[in-house]
């Protein structure tokens, strides 16, 4: 089977938003051109059995040229022949379907080219009609939904809402269950997610499609061949993250799948204090009942390897006590009380870092993350700590702003190895780990070719977007 290339692509929300993801786009593959079973019944559309000798004829010739004419990029000529081969045979030869597709891109080809809002509608409602038409020839209802939705969600969203376009891509999982198309699974990963944060979409829905994507991709790895084995490795750089990210909404993910992920991190490294603190959290965060083994586990090591002197301020203790059951809302509003009750700066930024470091790790809410630990530094000038966090916050940003890899990804070091870059200039304490980490993210910067091609050269200045919204300096890794 031949498929199209892959290319990474994604989305740019306005620039007041928070963070806005960019999602993988892995176009959709061609269908085989393969000559017909004569078992195969006649579908409803007419194809090249169903015409006379003279009009087989015509609609064969047209066939083959007008594929001729669009690899020439003659879209004129390649437009005639195509809808001269659609509308005579639009079953083609009753297995042949990527003239579908092949009309599609010629009309987007006219969309992109025209300024006329009124014929830009036009093109794309006659895209949407060549996909209906595809599923009244040759059905697959679930695939050519997700065509449309990936369509209208990459190349159309101002066509469309994202509530149909969301029941397009969600109609794909419906009917094809964990053997879903890759294409429509990070967008709908994108979608999904938002939906949930927004709280447009229910904890009981999320969590069903969640699970789906998971299965879908698992599937995806274990059954794929040749390049479409590459689509499905982009795409689980990004839609499991973006799951993971869920984390962060309370009462959205229960007590196996905390169990499952943490515990699993605590029996590497059973005497590690800050991985039996988080797993403990976790599962009590996820509803694990006291008679469950690993919690009783986590519990006991808590108790007899992790010691937490009392906190001077009440207002600590209470977050103390919330963090380590779970609820990390509330532990930060009890910690913004300390800020409040302190008066020294140095007490404040650190209860103000501790804020940010639970939105980057367990609130999965990097602008507010960053928020706090501005507000720690301009408390304490010379401390590296809250840098170094907002240099990891950039780091770990590819998935949010890319797909993990691709120039949207690689782009967000740059301003990661800024931070880094700032905090050890300003405090010896970190000048080790921050050398350590710009070493280490350096080899996924961008390389010269890359810069070359998008007409920029390395030492000037490039706005990195997505919730980043910095500029900084562009660099490559060679």
């Amino acid at each position: 089977m031949r498929y199209y290339y892959l290319v990474i692509c994604g989305l740019l929300l306005s620039l007041n938003e928070a963070c806005s993801p960019k999602v993988l786009e892995v176009k959709p593959s061609d269908q085989v051109e393969t000559e017909p079973s004569p078992s195969i019944p006649k579908g409803p559309c007419a194809s090249f059995d169903d015409l006379l000798g003279y009009e087989k004829e015509i609609a064969e010739t047209a066939f083959v040229l007008y594929k001729d004419f669009l690899k020439e990029k003659k879209y004129d000529t390649a437009l005639a022949y195509w809808k001269q081969a659609y509308a005579l045979a639009p079953g083609s030869n009753g297995k042949v379907k990527n003239h579908f597709e092949d009309g599609a891109a010629i009309y987007k080809h006219y969309y992109e080219i025209t300024a006329d809002t009124a014929l830009k509608r036009r093109y794309v409602d006659t895209i949407m009609m060549i996909y209906d038409k595809k599923k009244e020839c040759f059905g697959d209802e679930a695939y050519v939904n997700g065509i449309k939705a990936f369509e209208y969600f990459y190349n159309y969203p101002q066509y469309a809402n994202e509530d149909y376009i969301f029941k397009l891509f969600k109609s794909n999982f419906d009917i094809k269950g964990k053997n879903a198309d890759y294409f429509v699974v990070n967008p709908f990963t994108k979608l999904l997610y938002d939906g949930i944060v927004a709280g447009n979409i229910s904890h009981a829905e999320g969590k069903k499609y969640a699970d789906l994507i998971l299965k879908a991709i698992e599937q995806g790895l274990s059954t794929c061949k040749g390049r479409v084995c590459e689509a499905w490795d982009i795409v689980n750089e990004y839609a499991p993250s973006r799951l993971e990210d869920l984390e962060g909404v309370d009462d959205f993910y229960g007590c196996e799948y905390y169990a499952k992920k943490y515990y699993a991190m605590y029996k590497a490294y059973p005497d590690s204090c800050d991985l039996i603190d988080l797993a403990y959290a976790r599962l009590v965060r996820g509803g694990c009942p006291e008679s469950d083994k690993r919690f009783a586990e986590l519990k006991k090591a808590k108790s007899t390897k992790c010691y937490v002197p009392p906190p001077a301020l009440s207002c600590a203790a209470q977050g103390n006590e919330d963090y380590s059951n779970g609820k990390y809302s509330s532990a930060v509003d009890s910690y913004l009380k300390c800020v409040d009750q302190s008066n020294d700066n140095d007490q404040k930024a650190r209860y103000l870092l501790l804020i940010a470091k639970i939105y980057y790790r367990d609130l999965r809410n990097f602008p507010k993350s960053r928020k706090y630990a501005l507000d720690a530094a301009r408390l304490n000038p010379g401390w590296g700590d809250p840098y170094m966090l907002i240099g990891n916050l950039y780091a770990s940003s590819g998935p949010l702003c890319g797909t993990g890899r691709g120039w949207e990804s690689q782009v967000v070091t740059w301003p990661a190895i800024d931070m880094w870059t700032k905090a050890r200039s300003i405090d010896p304490k970190v000048s080790s780990e921050a050398s350590a980490l710009i070493t280490r993210y350096w080899q996924y910067m961008p390389k010269k070719e890359d810069i070359f091609f998008r007409s920029i050269s390395a030492g000037s200045t490039y706005f990195v977007p997505c919730w980043i919204q910095e500029s900084t300096i562009i660099r490559t890794s060679d």
